[in-house]
């Protein structure tokens, strides 16, 4: 089964950016997987789905908080996702989780950033204040 390692949080200020790593790790047919997704937990909140990347067909997907600001990517060499965040702001203080499926699912969408994915990373965490 594949592991996430999420990297790359920190303190920044508002209006700043911070670029946050997913790194798949895993050999084998075990560790296929076709979409990483960057899920969010503030204190006191409910997880909120932030973005997802496709390997299957390339697609992205963005939920309206982050959408403008924040943007996907993969090295598929690399094993690596990341997540770049422009003109952070306070509101998205949280601990940001890198998550997968074991079922190959392929459909990167709204549905995948509540409940597609039944592996999780540790988290990083962000802090954006000044």
């Amino acid at each position: 089964q594949v592991q996430l390692v999420e990297s790359g949080g920190g303190l920044v200020q508002p209006g700043g950016s911070l670029r946050l790593s997913c790194t798949a790790i895993g050999s084998g047919h075990n560790s296929r997987y076709y979409i990483i997704t960057w899920s969010r937990q503030a204190p006191g909140k409910p997880r909120e789905g932030v973005s997802c990347i496709s390997s299957y067909d390339g697609s992205t997907y963005y939920s309206d908080s982050v959408k403008g600001r924040f943007t996907i990517s993969r090295d598929n060499v690399k094993n690596t996702v990341y997540l770049q965040m422009d003109r952070l702001k306070s509101e998205d203080t949280a601990v940001y989780y890198c998550g997968t499926d074991s079922a190959l699912i392929t459909a990167c969408n709204s549905w995948y950033l509540s409940y597609g994915a039944n592996t999780w990373g540790k988290g990083t965490l962000v802090t954006v204040s000044s």
